[in-house]
């Protein structure tokens, strides 16, 4: 399961109304990829359907879609938000990560 802390929940709230997409019926795509200065990186965008080998989950009234494969990095990760001093944007608290780069946006198991 990946939860979504209560600052996060309202900024995916106030982005995806942005974007033209509908909190109460559309989903937030939590994914991993290749690349970053750690290894591997997170992906997160908004998506309206999800895939046939997709898991959804909804945490704090969010909707999450993670692929099969990504699913087994994010395991136990909580989205949150951070909007202090040291930058603004998600951070993905993932007790699977052995190492993270400086930004938080990459890591490595």
């Amino acid at each position: 399961m990946i939860k979504v802390s209560e600052t996060a929940k309202k900024k995916v709230i106030e982005l995806m109304q942005e974007d033209g997409y509908n909190p109460a019926t559309d989903y937030v795509r939590v994914g991993v990829k290749s690349g970053g200065c750690s290894g591997l990186s997170y992906d997160l965008k908004f998506d309206k359907e999800n895939k046939e080998d997709d898991k959804v989950f909804v945490d704090n009234d969010v909707k999450i879609i993670v692929d099969k494969k990504s699913f087994l990095y994010l395991v136990g990760t909580t989205l949150e938000y951070s909007g202090g001093l040291n930058g603004t944007g998600f951070v993905f608290n993932n007790p699977n990560a052995n190492r993270t780069c400086g930004c938080g946006e990459s890591f490595s198991l």
